[in-house]
Parts: C-alpha cells; sequence; structure tokens
C-alpha cells in the first residue's frame, strides 16, 4: 500500500462525528450511552476534549509520534503497527475519550545511565498513549505557551537549547559576569498529583480532561512484572510532562562566573566576545562512546562498527556543531581517523596480509614496506 493512501485511509479514521454531538456507535442501547456522554460535557465554551479528539488535531499528533519512534510499551505494540490498530480501532477509543472513560495502560519502566553516573527511570507508555498524551499536550500548548516567560526555552515550539546558549552568551557579551546556576534535584520522580491537578483545573474546567491527565498520572509503573501504583511523581518518557515541585540540587548548583560553568553542554570562552566552546566533559564522554563503538572487541563486521559510529557522530555533531571553534573538531576527527586506523591496522595483523592490504589500496611499493609502517602504527599509538 502506498503512503498516501495509507495516510487517506488513516485520516479518515480519525473523522469527526460533530463537536456537540455523542459519538456514533451501535444502535444498541445509543439512547442511554448518549444521555451519560452528555451529563460528562462541560459548557458550550470549553469543549476541550472534542478539540483534542479532532481530526487533523490527531493526525499531527499521530505524525509526532510516527516521527519520534521510541520503544514500544507493556503491549509491545511498535510504533509502525499503529497505523493499522487505529483504523480498526480508533472510533471505540474516541467515544471512550469523549465519554471521559479511557483509561490508560501501566508505563513500561526501563533506565538509561547518568552522564555523571547512577541512571535515570524513565517510563515509555504504549505507542496508542504516546498518542493521545501528544494530542492533548498539543490542545493544552495552544492555549498556555502564549502565557509562558519569553525567557523560558524548555520544552516549547519553536524554542531550542541552541537558543538558549546564544541568549546566555548574548547577557555575557552584555557585561553579565555573574551565574546563578540552579539544578533541581529528583524533580520527575517528586511532583504532586494533588497540587498538579489543582494548578491544571485552574485553567481547564472540562473534567474529562482533567480525569484524562489524572489518569496518565497514577496509572503506575510495570516493572519486573508487577505494577506498582504511582503516588507522586510523573514518568519521563512521554509527551505529557508535568514541571511543578521545585528542590535545588545544592551538589549540582552554584552562584559562579559564567566561565566556570556549563550550559547544556556548552561553555564560553574568557573573550570580549565570548565564543561557544564544547564543555570539557562532554569532549570526554564522547571520545569514551567512540571507544566503546570501536573496541575490537565487539564482536561485529567492521562494516557495522561503522554504521553505528556514523549514526552516533552525525547526532553528536547536530548538537554540538554549534560550538565556535571548528579546530576542536577537527582535532576531534583527525583522533578519530587514527583510531580507525589503529584499529584496522590491528585486524591485519601480520606484515604479508598488512603489505597486501595496503598494496591493493593504492599504496606505493615504498610506503607500503614494513618499516615506514610500524612508524606510524607508532605515532598512531601514542596519539591514541
Amino acid at each position: 500500500m502506498s503512503d498516501k493512501r495509507q495516510k487517506n485511509q488513516l485520516v479518515l479514521a480519525f473523522t469527526e462525528e460533530g463537536r456537540s454531538e455523542a459519538p456514533k456507535a451501535s444502535q444498541e442501547g445509543t439512547e442511554s450511552r448518549t444521555a451519560k456522554c452528555e451529563t460528562e460535557r462541560p459548557a458550550r465554551h470549553e469543549q476541550l476534549m472534542e478539540e483534542i479528539c479532532e481530526r487533523e488535531n490527531c493526525w499531527q499528533a499521530y505524525k509526532r509520534v510516527k516521527a519520534n519512534k521510541g520503544s514500544s510499551g507493556i503491549d509491545g505494540m511498535k510504533v509502525g503497527e499503529l497505523s493499522d490498530y487505529l483504523k480498526q480501532h480508533w472510533p471505540s477509543i474516541r467515544e471512550q475519550l469523549l465519554r471521559g472513560t479511557y483509561q490508560p495502560q501501566p508505563v513500561r519502566r526501563v533506565e538509561i545511565p547518568k552522564p555523571d553516573g547512577g541512571g535515570r527511570k524513565l517510563g515509555i507508555p504504549t505507542v496508542l498513549d504516546r498518542l493521545i498524551q501528544q494530542a492533548v499536550m498539543q490542545v493544552l500548548q495552544r492555549r498556555w505557551d502564549p502565557t509562558f516567560s519569553e525567557h523560558s526555552h524548555g520544552f516549547r515550539p519553536k524554542r531550542s537549547a541552541h537558543q538558549a546558549v546564544a541568549k546566555a552568551q548574548q547577557y555575557i557579551a552584555a557585561g553579565h559576569r555573574w551565574v546563578v546556576d540552579l539544578d533541581l534535584e529528583k524533580f520527575f520522580d517528586r511532583v504532586n498529583h494533588d497540587k498538579l491537578m489543582a494548578a491544571i483545573s485552574r485553567r481547564v474546567t472540562d473534567k474529562r480532561v482533567l480525569r484524562l491527565i489524572g489518569a496518565f498520572l497514577k496509572v503506575g509503573v510495570l516493572e519486573n512484572g508487577l505494577v506498582s501504583p504511582a503516588e507522586e511523581g510523573t514518568p519521563q518518557g512521554g509527551p505529557l510532562t508535568p514541571r511543578l515541585k521545585l528542590k535545588v540540587n545544592e551538589a549540582k548548583s552554584a552562584v559562579a562566573r559564567p566561565e566556570t560553568r556549563k550550559f547544556l553542554g556548552f561553555s564560553f570562552s574568557l573573550n570580549k566576545e565570548p565564543k561557544r566552546r564544547i564543555a570539557p566533559k562532554v569532549l570526554l564522554r564522547c571520545k569514551q562512546k567512540i571507544r566503546e563503538l570501536t573496541q575490537r572487541t565487539r564482536g561485529i563486521s567492521l562494516e557495522q562498527m561503522m554504521k553505528e559510529l556514523a549514526a552516533y557522530l552525525r547526532g553528536w555533531k547536530s548538537y554540538f556543531g554549534f560550538c565556535q571553534t571548528p579546530s576542536l573538531l577537527k582535532t576531534l576527527d583527525e583522533w578519530i581517523r587514527r583510531r580507525l586506523r589503529s584499529m584496522i591496522w590491528k585486524q591485519w595483523k601480520r606484515g604479508k596480509q598488512r603489505y597486501a592490504k595496503l598494496r591493493h589500496l593504492g599504496i606505493g611499493r615504498d610506503l607500503a614496506a614494513p618499516l615506514p609502517l610500524c612508524r606510524l602504527l607508532h605515532a598512531d599509538k601514542r596519539s591514541n
């Protein structure tokens, strides 16, 4: 099936059934279900759930979830399987949302390493729940984003970490020489559900939306085969990520000079016109990751190793290429090439094989001779 046809079928699955009508289902029991649904409806001036379930909003949410890819939730459904599932089940899902009876599934617990040690626990919702969270977020974001601070950059449309770094650079260039750097300690683990819902209810009156957000907060976590209830905190890993209740991590916070602090992976030079640099710890982590990817003991082919290394470097450079120190990137590139040459050289093992491989690559007889190459290898070893 062509992508265009698949898109048309999925968009049709998201077809609206009217903003003020109960969703059409089977004829049996329609009257009682409609009456029940109408009792859940808020006043006409705020029908947020209808806006969330609108076809275009759901289609945009689907495209975002598909683009983000990500792992499966507890049901094992992959992102690529969501389209066919929605074609079959969306009408009943939409009906549950409009009635205020939709119940999300528990999130799947995974843990990823933190750059400075330890682990960060993530909660992976099912693909379907990610779609619904994204649809809710889009509607709330359109309403709330204009009320946020002009100086806020995190998790906002048309804003990025690069913009935040550039703004910090402007402040330093303007003569501001002190930084108040605050890190929040285990913030997502300590969000108070009651306080969060009270804050949301001051802006949202649609009880179905409030009930849905509350359900996502309290859905629980599946870990080691058991579902643990969520009394506080929010699972990191889904589009809906509330932000409330702050506790400062004193070990990672300070009032200091800008050149001594790290800004989203970057630092700044001491020049009159400060330049963006890659923070030293970031560079060390990058080299460590490259060492891990290029270990000879990984048991994979050179082709696969190069593919994984290229994917990592593309992602890394797309962010840290924002630095203003091209010489550092050049030095890093040279270091990577030397490491790869050394690794390939060791794989060739014997002198005859090395000589034959180099001659095959077009290297002249004199350079391919054992003595000059040994000197080259010795130089590469010292640089690694």
